[in-house]
Parts: C-alpha cells; structure tokens; sequence
C-alpha cells in the first residue's frame, strides 16, 4: 500500500506535511455545498480515518463546506479528536453561507474573528493550525488579512496563508505578516499566466502553493471531470493508472513546494489519489502534458 510519504514532505511554516494532502469539501454530499445528495456519514468517517491511516497529515476544510445533512469539521472532528499530534488543519474564511446554504456577503474584516471561532468550535480546537483569507473579489486584501494577523498574534492562529489571489495580493500581504501558503485554482487543463506568475513567486519565496480543483478541472465544486484529452489519457495508460492520478502526479511536478488536496468521498479514489503521489513522470510526458495545457487556452 502506497501511503502519503512517496509524495515527499514540505513545511507550512514550522509545520511538515506530506506533499499529498486531503481536500474536505467532497465529504458532505455527492457533489460540493448544496449541489448533489448528502453523503453517508459512516463512509465520510472511514475516509478521513483512512487518509490518517495511509499517512495522510494536512487536511483542508472550511466552516462553509457542508451540505444539508453534514459538515465537513463536524466529520473531521468526529473522526479524528484527539487528533494526532502531526496533523495539520487548514482553513478558510472569508465566503459565508447561511442556514440555507446560499451564499451570503462575503465578510467584513471586523466579522473574520467570528469565522475563525466558528472553525475552532466544529472542529474542537484552541487554535488553528492554518488560516487562508478566501479573496472574494477585494481590490485590495490588506484590511482583511490585517485582521487574521491579529487574530495570530492573539494565537487563534497559527500560521496564515491566502487564496484565489494574483501577484499584487501576495506582495500585499507579505508586507503584513508572513504568508505559509497560497491556494488558487490550477489544473493541467486551465491555463492561466497569473496562476502561473503567482507559483512561480511562491517558489521564490519558500511559500507553499496549493493548487483547488486540480482533479476536478472545469468542472469544479460539482466533482471530478471525465473530460480528459488525450495527453492525460495516453500517460494514464502508459503508467496502467487513472486520468485523476496523472492530473495528480503533474500538479506534484509542479515544483517542490506545491501540494496537492485532492478531495473524495470514496474510500477506493482515496487509496488511488494518495497513491499518485509515487508517481513519477518522465520528461517527455511533462513535456506533453504541459504543450496540452497551453494549447488548452
């Protein structure tokens, strides 16, 4: 059984993880928030024990993802607490949902405390390991993430990082507190020059980059693609792995400091996705998936 240490280790901050990480978003419900049909409670639980069990030690989450019947932290905490000392819990605030599930006005600066206490709440902790500011459209991030580094040296948080951003924003940011992590969207089949910028800077920087959507492509919130082109196919069947390994193993060759999130309910896709982080691909296959990718845009 391949476990999450053949993907490598990088640090968040003070804190190492293993470059194969797990996304909690799908564990509410066959697709994202109110999409789709809730998922069952004791699979949900089984996958999270799961990834721990195959060495899986960063987790990203959000007060925001749940369906109408779970939560995602109400999962993790059930699951996990105590949670072991290695692992590490990521994440957002910034979006806002109601009772409903419909999203609300993203929020203010003075209201991200309430965020934050939220996931410490679901989830049964004093602190956060990892807080992301989720830009939603903001100009400028610098009253905001101001706010989350405040509520770090109050130690609700331990380390920050910040998400959906261009280059402007990182530098924004670096001017205020350290940042950890960058989370934008990225895939092999997304081409994108500001994605591209803001990796590249992350590497020049120490700062991990932490692709969403990286499996699920164009089709985002609502799952996986099946729409894979026939460089990620013909790689796939080279190595006798599946499309969403390879869309895995590319994002990983990325460069050192980028982790992969892939996120499931299912406790065989969690086996194959953890599993990709050995795969290694060669230098014409990289070649061919990256002339893909531009041909993409």
């Amino acid at each position: 059984m391949i476990t999450a240490d053949a993907s490598g280790t990088w640090k968040l901050g003070d804190l190492p993880v293993h470059r194969i990480g797990f996304g909690a978003m799908r564990l509410t419900g066959s697709a994202a928030f109110h999409h789709g049909t809730p998922s069952d409670r004791g699979r949900s639980l089984a996958v999270l024990r799961k990834a721990v069990g195959l060495g899986v030690n960063h987790i990203d989450t959000a007060a925001f993802y749940f369906s109408s019947l779970r939560s995602a932290n109400e999962l993790i905490n059930t699951a996990l607490s105590p949670y072991p000392d290695d692992l590490v819990i990521a994440a957002k605030v910034g979006p806002y949902r109601d009772h409903h599930g419909e999203w609300g006005t993203s929020a203010r600066p003075d209201q991200l405390r309430g965020h934050v206490e939220e996931n410490l709440r679901q989830l049964g902790r004093d602190h956060l390991d990892l807080v992301y500011l989720r830009r939603m459209r903001q100009a400028s991030i610098a009253e905001h993430f101001g706010a989350l580094a405040e509520l770090r040296e109050a130690g609700l948080i331990r380390h920050l990082g910040i998400s959906g951003v261009e280059p402007r924003h990182l530098a924004e940011a670096l001017e205020i507190a350290p940042v950890v992590s960058v989370q934008n969207r990225y895939a092999v089949d997304r081409p994108d020059p500001v994605d591209d910028e803001v990796l590249r800077l992350c590497g020049e920087h120490g700062i991990a980059f932490v692709p969403f959507y990286a499996v699920a492509g164009e089709t985002g919130e609502r799952g996986a693609t099946t729409a894979h082109d026939d460089a990620v196919l013909s790689v796939a069947r080279a190595h006798g792995v599946s499309p969403a390994q390879v869309r895995i193993a590319w994002t990983l060759h990325q460069g050192p400091h980028v982790l992969a999130i892939p996120g499931t309910g299912n406790p065989g896709h969690l086996v194959e996705n953890v599993a990709a982080g050995a795969l290694r691909l060669t230098g014409e296959e990289r070649a061919r998936l990256d002339e893909a990718r531009a041909q993409a845009g």
